[in-house]
Protein backbone atom coordinates (compact mmCIF):
# COMPACT_ATOMS: atom_id res chain seq x y z
CA UNK A 1 0.00 0.00 0.00
CA UNK A 2 0.73 3.57 -0.35
CA UNK A 3 0.35 6.42 2.33
CA UNK A 4 -0.64 9.32 0.79
CA UNK A 5 0.55 11.96 3.75
CA UNK A 6 3.34 10.07 4.37
CA UNK A 7 3.80 9.62 0.61
CA UNK A 8 5.95 6.39 0.78
CA UNK A 9 5.04 2.77 0.74
CA UNK A 10 4.30 0.56 2.85
CA UNK A 11 3.70 -2.83 4.23
CA UNK A 12 0.53 -4.28 5.90
CA UNK A 13 1.92 -4.73 9.37
CA UNK A 14 2.64 -1.11 9.49
CA UNK A 15 -0.65 -0.18 8.19
CA UNK A 16 -2.19 -2.03 10.99
CA UNK A 17 0.51 -1.80 13.70
CA UNK A 18 2.49 1.58 13.07
CA UNK A 19 2.12 5.28 12.82
CA UNK A 20 0.63 4.49 9.35
CA UNK A 21 -2.64 3.14 10.91
CA UNK A 22 -4.96 6.22 10.93
CA UNK A 23 -3.21 7.66 7.57
CA UNK A 24 -5.06 7.80 4.24
CA UNK A 25 -4.09 5.05 2.23
CA UNK A 26 -4.27 3.94 -1.25
CA UNK A 27 -3.23 0.89 -3.73
CA UNK A 28 0.81 0.78 -4.59
CA UNK A 29 -0.24 0.07 -7.99
CA UNK A 30 -2.41 2.52 -8.22
CA UNK A 31 -0.09 5.37 -7.00
CA UNK A 32 2.48 3.68 -8.69
CA UNK A 33 0.45 4.41 -12.61
CA UNK A 34 -0.51 7.74 -10.71
CA UNK A 35 3.37 8.97 -10.25
CA UNK A 36 4.43 7.71 -13.16
CA UNK A 37 1.48 9.62 -15.00
CA UNK A 38 2.31 12.70 -13.27
CA UNK A 39 5.87 12.39 -14.28
CA UNK A 40 5.48 11.73 -17.19
CA UNK A 41 3.36 14.82 -18.03
CA UNK A 42 5.83 17.03 -15.89
CA UNK A 43 9.25 15.38 -18.33
CA UNK A 44 6.24 16.55 -21.07
CA UNK A 45 6.22 19.98 -19.84
CA UNK A 46 9.78 19.83 -19.46
CA UNK A 47 10.71 18.89 -22.55
CA UNK A 48 8.64 22.09 -23.82
CA UNK A 49 10.54 24.39 -22.28
CA UNK A 50 13.71 22.82 -23.15
CA UNK A 51 13.01 23.15 -26.59
CA UNK A 52 12.06 26.39 -25.88
CA UNK A 53 15.12 26.93 -24.22
CA UNK A 54 17.14 25.72 -27.72
CA UNK A 55 15.11 28.02 -29.71
CA UNK A 56 16.04 30.55 -27.44
CA UNK A 57 19.67 29.93 -27.09
CA UNK A 58 19.54 29.75 -31.32
CA UNK A 59 17.95 33.56 -31.00
CA UNK A 60 20.64 34.78 -28.72
CA UNK A 61 23.35 33.68 -30.56
CA UNK A 62 21.27 35.46 -33.97
CA UNK A 63 21.34 38.32 -32.12
CA UNK A 64 24.90 38.15 -30.92
CA UNK A 65 24.97 38.06 -35.06
CA UNK A 66 22.49 40.98 -35.33
CA UNK A 67 24.44 42.87 -33.05
CA UNK A 68 27.69 42.82 -34.77
CA UNK A 69 25.87 43.89 -38.45
CA UNK A 70 23.96 46.63 -36.55
CA UNK A 71 26.79 47.90 -34.44
CA UNK A 72 29.18 47.95 -38.01
CA UNK A 73 26.05 49.92 -39.08
CA UNK A 74 25.10 52.28 -37.02
CA UNK A 75 28.97 53.30 -36.36
CA UNK A 76 29.38 53.62 -40.45
CA UNK A 77 26.22 55.75 -40.06
CA UNK A 78 27.11 58.07 -36.87
CA UNK A 79 31.33 58.64 -38.80
CA UNK A 80 28.89 59.33 -41.95
CA UNK A 81 26.86 61.84 -40.26
CA UNK A 82 29.42 63.34 -38.20
CA UNK A 83 31.79 63.97 -41.19
CA UNK A 84 28.79 65.77 -43.20
CA UNK A 85 28.68 68.06 -40.01
CA UNK A 86 32.47 68.61 -40.00
CA UNK A 87 32.44 69.27 -43.99
CA UNK A 88 29.72 71.90 -43.27
CA UNK A 89 31.89 73.19 -40.37
CA UNK A 90 34.60 73.35 -43.16
CA UNK A 91 32.30 74.95 -45.75
CA UNK A 92 31.61 77.13 -43.19
CA UNK A 93 35.21 78.04 -42.07
CA UNK A 94 36.30 78.26 -45.59
CA UNK A 95 33.48 81.23 -46.23
CA UNK A 96 34.72 83.40 -43.47
CA UNK A 97 38.41 83.12 -44.21
CA UNK A 98 37.31 84.53 -47.36
CA UNK A 99 35.48 87.48 -45.60
CA UNK A 100 38.41 87.70 -43.12
CA UNK A 101 40.84 88.02 -46.72
CA UNK A 102 38.84 90.16 -48.25
CA UNK A 103 38.35 92.33 -45.16
CA UNK A 104 42.27 92.33 -44.98
CA UNK A 105 42.58 93.49 -48.69
CA UNK A 106 40.37 96.01 -48.45
CA UNK A 107 42.53 97.51 -44.86
CA UNK A 108 46.13 96.98 -47.17
CA UNK A 109 44.05 99.25 -50.10
CA UNK A 110 43.39 101.92 -47.69
CA UNK A 111 45.99 102.30 -46.10
CA UNK A 112 48.44 102.09 -49.10
CA UNK A 113 46.47 104.91 -50.99
CA UNK A 114 46.75 107.43 -48.18
CA UNK A 115 50.35 106.36 -48.30
CA UNK A 116 50.86 106.98 -51.23
CA UNK A 117 48.93 110.06 -51.19
CA UNK A 118 50.98 111.38 -47.69
CA UNK A 119 54.15 110.61 -49.82
CA UNK A 120 53.10 113.01 -52.84
CA UNK A 121 51.87 116.03 -50.31
CA UNK A 122 55.28 115.31 -48.21
CA UNK A 123 56.98 115.76 -51.43
CA UNK A 124 55.43 118.94 -52.32
CA UNK A 125 55.79 120.25 -49.08
CA UNK A 126 59.27 119.65 -48.50
CA UNK A 127 60.01 121.16 -52.02
CA UNK A 128 57.81 124.25 -51.77
CA UNK A 129 60.08 124.66 -47.94
CA UNK A 130 63.34 124.29 -50.15
CA UNK A 131 62.01 127.69 -52.34
CA UNK A 132 61.36 129.61 -49.35
CA UNK A 133 64.19 128.87 -47.99
CA UNK A 134 66.12 130.04 -50.94
CA UNK A 135 63.99 133.10 -51.12
CA UNK A 136 64.65 133.73 -47.83
CA UNK A 137 68.25 134.36 -48.68
CA UNK A 138 67.56 137.07 -51.63
CA UNK A 139 69.54 140.28 -49.94
CA UNK A 140 67.77 142.50 -53.06
CA UNK A 141 64.59 143.61 -50.68
CA UNK A 142 62.54 144.42 -54.36
CA UNK A 143 62.58 141.02 -55.40
CA UNK A 144 62.00 139.76 -52.34
CA UNK A 145 58.91 141.85 -52.04
CA UNK A 146 57.44 141.14 -55.32
CA UNK A 147 56.94 137.31 -54.61
CA UNK A 148 56.85 137.46 -50.66
CA UNK A 149 53.15 137.52 -50.52
CA UNK A 150 52.26 134.80 -52.63
CA UNK A 151 54.68 132.65 -50.80
CA UNK A 152 53.54 133.16 -47.54
CA UNK A 153 50.23 132.63 -49.04
CA UNK A 154 51.08 129.36 -50.60
CA UNK A 155 52.51 127.84 -47.33
CA UNK A 156 49.40 128.61 -45.21
CA UNK A 157 47.54 127.05 -47.86
CA UNK A 158 49.82 123.63 -47.52
CA UNK A 159 49.72 124.09 -43.42
CA UNK A 160 46.18 123.77 -43.59
CA UNK A 161 45.28 121.13 -45.86
CA UNK A 162 47.90 118.58 -43.41
CA UNK A 163 45.62 120.18 -40.69
CA UNK A 164 42.80 118.43 -42.58
CA UNK A 165 42.63 115.40 -41.44
CA UNK A 166 45.89 114.39 -43.64
CA UNK A 167 47.55 112.99 -40.52
CA UNK A 168 45.09 110.62 -39.17
CA UNK A 169 44.99 106.80 -40.07
CA UNK A 170 42.00 106.31 -42.71
CA UNK A 171 42.10 102.53 -41.57
CA UNK A 172 42.58 100.68 -38.14
CA UNK A 173 44.52 98.07 -37.61
CA UNK A 174 41.77 96.11 -35.36
CA UNK A 175 39.65 93.73 -37.73
CA UNK A 176 36.05 94.56 -36.49
CA UNK A 177 34.61 90.81 -36.61
CA UNK A 178 34.24 88.83 -33.73
CA UNK A 179 33.17 84.99 -34.19
CA UNK A 180 29.97 84.07 -32.22
CA UNK A 181 30.78 80.68 -31.88
CA UNK A 182 28.94 80.35 -28.76
CA UNK A 183 25.51 78.69 -29.77
CA UNK A 184 27.74 76.38 -32.09
CA UNK A 185 29.74 74.80 -29.21
CA UNK A 186 26.74 74.53 -26.82
CA UNK A 187 24.95 72.65 -29.82
CA UNK A 188 28.29 70.30 -30.20
CA UNK A 189 28.33 69.72 -26.45
CA UNK A 190 24.14 68.90 -27.00
CA UNK A 191 24.80 66.65 -29.81
CA UNK A 192 23.37 63.24 -28.46
CA UNK A 193 21.05 60.56 -30.03
CA UNK A 194 17.82 61.58 -29.59
CA UNK A 195 15.83 58.38 -28.77
CA UNK A 196 17.73 55.10 -27.94
CA UNK A 197 15.91 52.84 -29.72
CA UNK A 198 13.69 50.73 -27.68
CA UNK A 199 15.53 47.97 -25.50
CA UNK A 200 12.09 45.90 -26.60
CA UNK A 201 12.93 43.20 -29.15
CA UNK A 202 11.22 43.57 -32.74
CA UNK A 203 7.79 41.84 -33.35
CA UNK A 204 6.87 38.53 -33.40
CA UNK A 205 6.16 37.11 -37.06
CA UNK A 206 2.44 37.38 -37.51
CA UNK A 207 0.23 34.50 -37.94
CA UNK A 208 -1.70 33.75 -40.98
CA UNK A 209 -5.44 33.00 -40.26
CA UNK A 210 -5.82 30.44 -42.68
CA UNK A 211 -9.81 30.47 -42.04
CA UNK A 212 -10.07 33.59 -42.93
CA UNK A 213 -7.67 33.23 -46.05
CA UNK A 214 -9.19 32.78 -49.86
CA UNK A 215 -8.97 33.60 -53.46
CA UNK A 216 -12.14 34.99 -55.06
CA UNK A 217 -11.68 34.89 -58.86
CA UNK A 218 -8.99 37.04 -59.49
CA UNK A 219 -8.91 38.34 -55.92
CA UNK A 220 -7.21 36.96 -52.60
CA UNK A 221 -8.14 38.19 -49.13
CA UNK A 222 -5.85 37.72 -46.49
CA UNK A 223 -5.53 37.78 -42.69
CA UNK A 224 -3.21 37.36 -39.84
CA UNK A 225 -2.77 38.13 -36.36
CA UNK A 226 -0.10 38.76 -33.91
CA UNK A 227 0.85 35.12 -31.82
CA UNK A 228 -1.71 35.52 -28.71
CA UNK A 229 1.37 35.72 -26.16
CA UNK A 230 3.25 38.28 -27.62
CA UNK A 231 3.48 41.58 -25.93
CA UNK A 232 5.30 43.49 -28.11
CA UNK A 233 3.76 46.56 -29.43
CA UNK A 234 2.99 46.49 -33.30
CA UNK A 235 3.05 49.70 -35.12
CA UNK A 236 2.11 48.06 -38.60
CA UNK A 237 2.36 45.37 -41.09
CA UNK A 238 3.87 44.81 -44.98
CA UNK A 239 1.81 42.13 -47.22
CA UNK A 240 4.06 40.82 -49.90
CA UNK A 241 3.11 38.60 -53.19
CA UNK A 242 4.89 37.38 -55.35
CA UNK A 243 4.44 37.43 -59.25
CA UNK A 244 2.20 34.03 -59.88
CA UNK A 245 5.38 32.83 -61.41
CA UNK A 246 8.16 31.81 -58.45
CA UNK A 247 9.17 35.47 -59.31
CA UNK A 248 10.46 37.63 -56.40
CA UNK A 249 8.04 38.90 -54.15
CA UNK A 250 6.74 42.91 -53.97
CA UNK A 251 5.08 44.89 -51.45
CA UNK A 252 1.23 45.36 -51.72
CA UNK A 253 -0.15 46.68 -48.67
CA UNK A 254 1.36 48.34 -45.68
CA UNK A 255 -0.27 49.66 -43.03
CA UNK A 256 -2.01 49.03 -39.07
CA UNK A 257 -5.01 46.82 -40.79
CA UNK A 258 -4.97 42.68 -39.75
CA UNK A 259 -6.41 41.99 -43.08
CA UNK A 260 -5.91 42.97 -47.15
CA UNK A 261 -7.72 42.25 -50.11
CA UNK A 262 -5.51 42.39 -53.39
CA UNK A 263 -7.51 42.88 -56.70
CA UNK A 264 -6.23 42.47 -60.19
CA UNK A 265 -4.17 38.68 -59.73
CA UNK A 266 -3.53 36.25 -62.95
CA UNK A 267 -6.49 34.07 -63.20
CA UNK A 268 -5.39 30.09 -62.78
CA UNK A 269 -2.32 31.14 -61.38
CA UNK A 270 -0.23 30.38 -57.81
CA UNK A 271 0.51 33.05 -55.88
CA UNK A 272 2.53 32.61 -52.90
CA UNK A 273 1.74 35.29 -49.98
CA UNK A 274 3.79 36.32 -46.50
CA UNK A 275 3.37 39.20 -43.92
CA UNK A 276 5.94 40.60 -41.45
CA UNK A 277 5.42 43.49 -38.32
CA UNK A 278 7.36 46.35 -37.49
CA UNK A 279 7.64 49.00 -34.98
CA UNK A 280 10.77 51.57 -34.38
CA UNK A 281 12.73 48.49 -33.05
CA UNK A 282 12.98 47.03 -36.12
CA UNK A 283 11.06 44.13 -38.72
CA UNK A 284 9.92 41.00 -37.56
CA UNK A 285 10.73 37.99 -39.75
CA UNK A 286 8.28 36.61 -42.59
CA UNK A 287 5.54 34.41 -41.33
CA UNK A 288 5.05 31.57 -42.81
CA UNK A 289 4.73 31.71 -46.34
CA UNK A 290 0.85 30.94 -47.67
CA UNK A 291 0.07 29.29 -51.39
CA UNK A 292 -3.32 30.68 -53.10
CA UNK A 293 -4.50 29.64 -55.91
CA UNK A 294 -6.92 32.47 -57.97
CA UNK A 295 -10.01 30.66 -59.91
CA UNK A 296 -9.30 28.84 -63.12
CA UNK A 297 -11.97 30.44 -65.42
CA UNK A 298 -13.39 33.89 -64.63
CA UNK A 299 -17.20 34.36 -63.09
CA UNK A 300 -17.95 37.69 -63.72
CA UNK A 301 -20.57 40.54 -64.84
CA UNK A 302 -21.56 43.50 -66.94
CA UNK A 303 -20.39 46.81 -64.83
CA UNK A 304 -22.77 49.49 -64.10
CA UNK A 305 -19.91 51.95 -62.89
CA UNK A 306 -18.31 52.70 -66.58
CA UNK A 307 -21.40 51.49 -68.77
CA UNK A 308 -23.12 54.00 -71.24
CA UNK A 309 -25.78 55.73 -69.07
CA UNK A 310 -28.49 54.22 -71.64
CA UNK A 311 -27.38 50.72 -70.95
CA UNK A 312 -30.13 48.94 -69.18
CA UNK A 313 -29.17 46.30 -66.27
CA UNK A 314 -31.66 43.13 -65.14
CA UNK A 315 -30.60 39.28 -64.17
CA UNK A 316 -27.97 40.69 -61.32
CA UNK A 317 -26.14 42.88 -64.45
CA UNK A 318 -25.75 39.65 -66.46
CA UNK A 319 -28.03 40.69 -69.00
CA UNK A 320 -27.94 44.36 -70.31
CA UNK A 321 -29.94 46.16 -73.27
CA UNK A 322 -30.34 49.69 -74.21
CA UNK A 323 -32.95 52.49 -74.22
CA UNK A 324 -31.49 54.30 -77.20
CA UNK A 325 -31.52 53.63 -81.43
CA UNK A 326 -27.99 54.45 -81.25
CA UNK A 327 -25.10 51.98 -80.45
CA UNK A 328 -24.07 52.30 -76.79
CA UNK A 329 -20.77 50.32 -74.95
CA UNK A 330 -21.11 48.40 -71.64
CA UNK A 331 -18.14 46.35 -70.27
CA UNK A 332 -17.57 43.48 -68.15
CA UNK A 333 -16.38 43.80 -64.61
CA UNK A 334 -13.03 41.90 -65.05
CA UNK A 335 -9.90 42.52 -66.74
CA UNK A 336 -7.65 39.89 -68.08
CA UNK A 337 -3.53 40.44 -69.36
CA UNK A 338 -2.63 36.83 -69.03
CA UNK A 339 -4.28 33.29 -69.54
CA UNK A 340 -7.12 31.74 -71.82
CA UNK A 341 -10.35 32.90 -71.22
CA UNK A 342 -13.74 32.49 -72.54
CA UNK A 343 -17.28 33.54 -72.14
CA UNK A 344 -20.22 33.59 -74.35
CA UNK A 345 -23.36 35.87 -75.26
CA UNK A 346 -26.76 34.40 -75.74
CA UNK A 347 -28.91 36.64 -78.12
CA UNK A 348 -32.05 37.08 -76.13
CA UNK A 349 -33.90 39.45 -78.53
CA UNK A 350 -32.80 40.53 -82.08
CA UNK A 351 -35.35 43.12 -83.99
CA UNK A 352 -35.10 44.93 -87.27
CA UNK A 353 -31.95 43.38 -87.98
CA UNK A 354 -29.06 45.34 -86.13
CA UNK A 355 -26.13 44.84 -85.80
CA UNK A 356 -24.39 44.61 -82.18
CA UNK A 357 -20.27 44.15 -81.62
CA UNK A 358 -19.04 41.53 -79.46
CA UNK A 359 -15.38 41.69 -78.08
CA UNK A 360 -12.81 43.12 -75.34
CA UNK A 361 -11.58 46.79 -75.23
CA UNK A 362 -9.73 49.20 -72.98
CA UNK A 363 -11.06 50.85 -70.16
CA UNK A 364 -11.45 54.18 -71.49
CA UNK A 365 -12.69 52.76 -74.70
CA UNK A 366 -15.38 55.47 -76.29
CA UNK A 367 -18.83 54.25 -74.68
CA UNK A 368 -21.00 56.09 -77.36
CA UNK A 369 -20.23 54.36 -80.28
CA UNK A 370 -20.09 51.00 -82.24
CA UNK A 371 -17.45 48.78 -80.50
CA UNK A 372 -14.71 48.74 -82.87
CA UNK A 373 -14.35 52.04 -83.89
CA UNK A 374 -11.75 53.58 -81.79
CA UNK A 375 -8.36 52.46 -81.38
CA UNK A 376 -9.53 51.01 -77.33
CA UNK A 377 -11.39 48.32 -79.14
CA UNK A 378 -11.42 44.87 -80.62
CA UNK A 379 -14.07 43.88 -81.91
CA UNK A 380 -16.35 41.57 -84.16
CA UNK A 381 -19.87 43.17 -85.30
CA UNK A 382 -22.96 41.21 -86.87
CA UNK A 383 -26.23 41.23 -88.65
CA UNK A 384 -28.65 38.62 -89.23
CA UNK A 385 -26.50 37.13 -92.29
CA UNK A 386 -22.92 38.49 -92.04
CA UNK A 387 -20.51 39.76 -89.61
CA UNK A 388 -17.15 41.51 -89.90
CA UNK A 389 -13.68 42.03 -87.35
CA UNK A 390 -13.33 45.76 -86.63
CA UNK A 391 -10.62 47.65 -85.03
CA UNK A 392 -10.02 51.38 -85.10
CA UNK A 393 -12.90 51.55 -87.64
CA UNK A 394 -11.54 49.38 -89.60
CA UNK A 395 -12.91 46.20 -91.52
CA UNK A 396 -12.32 43.56 -92.21
CA UNK A 397 -12.65 39.37 -92.79
CA UNK A 398 -16.07 39.55 -94.10
CA UNK A 399 -18.05 35.96 -93.48
CA UNK A 400 -21.15 34.73 -93.76
CA UNK A 401 -23.07 33.66 -91.08
CA UNK A 402 -25.51 35.89 -89.06
CA UNK A 403 -27.39 35.87 -85.75
CA UNK A 404 -31.05 35.71 -84.50
CA UNK A 405 -32.68 35.47 -81.35
CA UNK A 406 -31.36 32.32 -79.48
CA UNK A 407 -28.20 32.29 -80.85
CA UNK A 408 -24.99 32.51 -78.94
CA UNK A 409 -22.20 34.38 -79.58
CA UNK A 410 -18.35 32.84 -77.79
CA UNK A 411 -15.27 35.38 -77.28
CA UNK A 412 -11.93 33.66 -76.87
CA UNK A 413 -9.56 35.71 -75.94
CA UNK A 414 -5.95 33.80 -75.51
CA UNK A 415 -3.49 36.20 -74.01
CA UNK A 416 -0.83 33.27 -74.17
CA UNK A 417 -0.89 33.59 -77.89
CA UNK A 418 -2.00 36.86 -77.45
CA UNK A 419 -5.25 36.51 -79.83
CA UNK A 420 -8.94 37.24 -80.30
CA UNK A 421 -10.83 34.70 -81.63
CA UNK A 422 -15.17 34.51 -81.95
CA UNK A 423 -17.44 31.97 -82.45
CA UNK A 424 -21.49 31.70 -83.21
CA UNK A 425 -23.28 28.84 -81.94
CA UNK A 426 -19.88 27.11 -80.81
CA UNK A 427 -18.24 27.45 -84.60
CA UNK A 428 -15.67 29.23 -85.29
CA UNK A 429 -16.56 32.24 -87.32
CA UNK A 430 -14.03 33.36 -89.49
CA UNK A 431 -10.16 33.09 -89.16
CA UNK A 432 -8.39 34.10 -86.08
CA UNK A 433 -9.64 38.03 -85.68
CA UNK A 434 -6.87 39.62 -83.76
CA UNK A 435 -3.34 38.87 -83.21
CA UNK A 436 -0.55 40.74 -81.06
CA UNK A 437 -3.11 41.14 -78.46
CA UNK A 438 -0.92 42.63 -75.22
CA UNK A 439 -2.39 44.43 -71.97
CA UNK A 440 -4.95 44.65 -70.19
CA UNK A 441 -8.62 43.93 -71.58
CA UNK A 442 -12.01 43.94 -70.18
CA UNK A 443 -15.23 42.11 -72.03
CA UNK A 444 -16.81 44.47 -74.48
CA UNK A 445 -20.26 44.49 -76.05
CA UNK A 446 -22.15 47.19 -78.15
CA UNK A 447 -25.73 47.00 -79.06
CA UNK A 448 -29.09 49.53 -79.53
CA UNK A 449 -32.33 49.25 -78.03
CA UNK A 450 -33.07 46.45 -80.74
CA UNK A 451 -30.90 43.82 -79.17
CA UNK A 452 -30.84 42.10 -75.88
CA UNK A 453 -28.13 39.95 -74.51
CA UNK A 454 -27.03 37.62 -71.14
CA UNK A 455 -23.37 37.12 -70.44
CA UNK A 456 -22.34 33.25 -69.52
CA UNK A 457 -19.02 33.30 -68.15
CA UNK A 458 -16.86 30.08 -66.23
CA UNK A 459 -17.44 28.13 -69.65
CA UNK A 460 -14.31 25.82 -70.42
CA UNK A 461 -12.48 26.49 -73.81
CA UNK A 462 -14.59 25.66 -76.79
CA UNK A 463 -13.62 22.50 -79.06
CA UNK A 464 -13.42 24.26 -81.97
CA UNK A 465 -10.17 25.73 -80.19
CA UNK A 466 -6.75 24.05 -80.76
CA UNK A 467 -2.98 25.29 -80.88
CA UNK A 468 -3.69 24.83 -85.22
CA UNK A 469 -6.66 26.39 -85.13
CA UNK A 470 -5.12 29.41 -82.94
CA UNK A 471 -2.65 29.51 -85.68
CA UNK A 472 -5.24 30.05 -89.31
Amino acid sequence: MYCVQCKMPVCYQCLEEGKHSSHEVKALGAMWKLHKSQLSQALNGLSDRAKEAKEFLVQLRNMVQQIQENSVEFEACLVAQCDALIDALNRRKAQLLSRVNKEHEHKLKVVRDQISHCTVKLRQTTGLMEYCLEVIKENDPSGFLQISDALIRRVHLTEDQWGKGTLTPRMTTDFDLNLDSAPLLQSIHQLDFVQMKASSPVPAPPILQLEECCTHNNSATLSWKQPPLSTVQVEGYILELDDGNGGQFREVYVGKETMCTVDGLHFNSTYSARVKAFNKTGVSPYSKTLVLQTSEVAWFSFDPGSAHSDILFSNDNLTVTCNSYDDRVVLGKTGFSKGLHYWELSIDRYDNHPDPAFGVARVDVLKDVMLGKDDKAWAMYVDNNRSWFMHNNSHTNRTEGGITKGATVGVLLDLTRRTLTFSINEDQQGPVAFENMEGLFFPAVSLNRNVQVTLHTGLPVPEFYTPRGAMQ
